[in-house]
């Protein structure tokens, strides 16, 4: 929403909130005073209790911008929105790990042996814990100047503390809550969290309708395949939302943070677009320094957005502080010790020299005027302001190329990122090389919006929809070689539906390395790779983004296998199988009917069944009495010794008779369990 939806209080019309169905969305509502004398205090806190008391100092913390890394602002009030995310310790011991526990992965583990690849798809867990491993806090803050106050004014933030990675949703509801709260205080919390109450659940990868007051907020949740499983997502609900190759409709997510503002972020920096995609893509540390949280925050967001469809392990923090707890491990570790995979978003210019040692920096942003107001209905937060080169080949070529340039460059590197200490400046500090070559095609189509605002918006989205879309194809295409281990298989014709699937490939890192090796990677990546583009893929079967990834895909294929299996014995005639099936093979294939019957009738009495769980049942039992039927009488007296068993053949039909070719008939009726042994 580019502008901020207008939202009226009527008492009449006031909805009570219920904290249970709010949390589908909201874990709670905090507003959070700057106090002088204590600190930062949380002032309120909807529903009460809901956090712990370090969670509640981590997130008093993190809700208000870093004061040595602002600017003197003369105006009487500032505004701003921002994000952060932080770790629920005391449930980090649940689930699949940490982020830098995912990382942790040697040599040997990352070659993925048949063996641990079983592993990985026996790990379809549905015990998914309620909360997330992560909490997600969106901010509005706001900043009074004031000179009769002491230190010259106040500040206070709305805080909106959500499990959802749902910053299109939750920025244009700070919209509407920030300014309301400022309005008529503690009324606006119980009047949002009453129509948040209202809300459906949250559908992955679906435009939701969401109404609030006399305003309804139209968003596109990002897709289930880019969630972490600790959202809640399991994965039978993920099965359903593969990733299409290129959607044709560009306002679909495919990833997390679909409407983040790639261009205005990086405008100064398009030309390294393509090295922070490798960086991320392969999991290395990078430090993201910034004037102001919402540029911070809207920089590390556009560059998660990158890897999309891509499952991104890599733990990123949009704002983080010097008082989040994983500072003082990230602050010990001295040079030659290896960074967890980690992308920081900061403003603090403390930080250049307290991870000095981080591999990869990277500058954004430009400082905030000395005197203006944040529009926050404006969707420029952390937008660079218009600069009036163009983006064609010959202007980046000849910015990037030329004597000056060069000379620019050598300087930046010389001085390191401490330079940005006096004053700040976009830039890339990085001893990575990248395999991946900017696409001048691409570089070629964006479009310079000039000096006017209204057109650099307008601009900007079109912008970024040619670079998330390129990106994406990118990413799409840099996957595309995994897909033969994804393959669902069908039965084949004249083959038993009711047998087991065969297993997918099993997955070697060196059997792929050496096979893609031998066939290449592709016409889309060779004429956008440089010769060693076998090494990025070492490096990213080693790095933290592989693994989890590889085994959501794998059991999203078995769910679809199965799916198609279970589809076939739906369409199965029993009676036109049984005539090609050799005798010998008669009794396995009733054992085959038996188990998938109970599987089902499991499934129904658990409350997982599908909608068509009754019609399978029906369908395989009278299966299991066909076949039955043309068992020898023996057979069938044995068979029937199983209580269990006999119960499943009792809700069959009238006798039936079944005449094979070169067998003699045998007729069966409904026997019972009380029948002689």
């Amino acid at each position: 929403m580019s502008r901020s939806p207008s939202f009226s209080v009527k008492s009449e019309l006031s909805v009570k909130a219920d904290p249970d169905a709010m949390q589908r969305w909201v874990l709670a509502f905090c507003i959070i005073r700057f106090d002088l004398e204590q600190g930062q205090l949380i002032e309120e806190c909807y529903p009460p209790g809901c956090l712990t008391q370090e969670e509640e100092l981590e997130v008093a913390f993190s809700s208000f911008p870093d004061s040595v890394s602002q600017h003197q602002n003369r105006s009487s009030i500032h505004d701003c929105i921002f994000f952060f995310r932080f770790q629920r310790h005391k449930h980090s011991k649940q689930g699949n790990g940490t982020s830098s526990e995912i990382s942790e992965i040697d040599d040997k583990e990352t070659s993925s042996t048949p063996d641990e690849v079983k592993s990985i798809r026996r790990s379809r867990s549905t015990d998914i814990s309620k909360s997330s491993k992560y909490l997600y806090g969106y901010v509005f803050n706001r900043q009074r100047h004031d000179e009769r106050l002491k230190r010259g004014g106040e500040q206070k933030s709305v805080v909106i503390l959500s499990h959802g990675p749902y910053y299109s949703m939750f920025r244009p509801l700070l919209q509407i809550m920030g300014p309301l709260y400022f309005d008529i205080g503690r009324k606006a919390i119980e009047h949002i969290a009453g129509y948040v109450s209202l809300w459906p659940s949250p559908v992955p990868g679906k435009l939701m309708e969401l109404p609030i007051g006399n305003a309804m907020l139209k968003v596109n949740l990002p897709p289930a395949h880019s969630l972490p499983l600790e959202s809640g997502i399991s994965y039978e609900e993920s099965a359903s939302s593969m990733a299409p190759f290129l959607p044709s409709n560009p306002s679909v997510p495919q990833g997390l943070f679909h409407d983040s503002d790639i261009f205005g972020t990086f405008r100064g920096l398009l030309l390294q677009l393509w090295l922070l995609w490798e960086l991320l893509l392969i999991g290395e540390p990078i430090l993201i320094i910034a004037p102001t949280p919402p540029q911070c925050c809207e920089a590390v967001a556009s560059l998660v957005s990158l890897v999309a469809p891509l499952l991104c392990t890599v733990d990123f923090r949009p704002y983080f502080t010097i008082h989040d707890p994983d500072f003082a491990q990230l602050n010990a570790l001295q040079e030659g010790d290896k960074y967890p995979p980690v992308v920081l978003g900061v403003t603090n210019l403390f930080f250049l020299k307290a991870l000095r040692y981080i591999p990869h920096i990277v500058s954004v942003g430009s400082p905030a005027p000395s005197s203006s107001r944040v529009t926050i209905a404006s969707r420029s937060t952390g937008r660079i302001p218009a600069k009036q080169e163009g983006f064609g080949l010959q202007q980046l070529s000849l910015k990037k190329f030329s004597p000056s340039s060069l000379f620019n460059a050598v300087k930046l590197r010389r001085d390191g990122p401490l330079c940005l200490m006096t004053e700040h400046k976009e830039a890339i500090w990085s001893t990575y090389v990248a395999t991946t070559k900017p696409d001048t095609s691409i570089l070629n189509r964006l479009i310079d919006a000039g000096m006017s605002p209204r057109v650099e918006e307008s601009m900007s989205v079109v912008n970024n929809e040619i670079l998330r879309r390129h990106f994406l194809e990118l990413t799409t295409n840099f996957l595309a070689p995994f897909g033969p281990y994804f393959r669902a298989t069908t039965p084949s014709e004249g083959s038993s539906p009711y047998a087991d699937p065969p297993p997918l490939p099993p997955f070697n890192a060196d059997d792929f390395l050496m096979s893609l090796s031998a066939r290449g990677v592709g016409k889309f990546l060779s004429k956008r790779m440089r010769s060693n583009w076998l090494d990025l893929y070492r490096h990213f079967l080693k790095g933290p983004n592989f693994l989890p990834w590889f085994q959501r895909r794998l059991a999203i294929a078995e769910n679809e296998q199965h799916r198609l299996w279970r589809q076939a014995r739906m369409k199965t005639d029993i009676h036109l199988l049984i005539t090609k099936v050799p005798e010998l093979e008669i009794v396995d294939c009733f054992d085959a009917i038996e188990r998938h019957l109970l599987g089902e009738m499991q499934l129904q009495q658990s409350g997982r069944a599908i909608s068509d769980s009754a019609a399978m049942c029906q369908k395989l039992k009278g299966d299991l009495q066909a076949v039955f039927n043309v068992l020898p009488n023996d057979m069938q007296q044995l068979l029937l010794l199983n209580p269990q068993r006999a119960a499943l053949l009792q809700g069959s039909s009238s006798p039936e008779l079944t005449i094979l070719p070169g067998r003699p008939s045998i007729q069966v009726g409904v026997v019972s369990s009380n029948s002689p042994r």
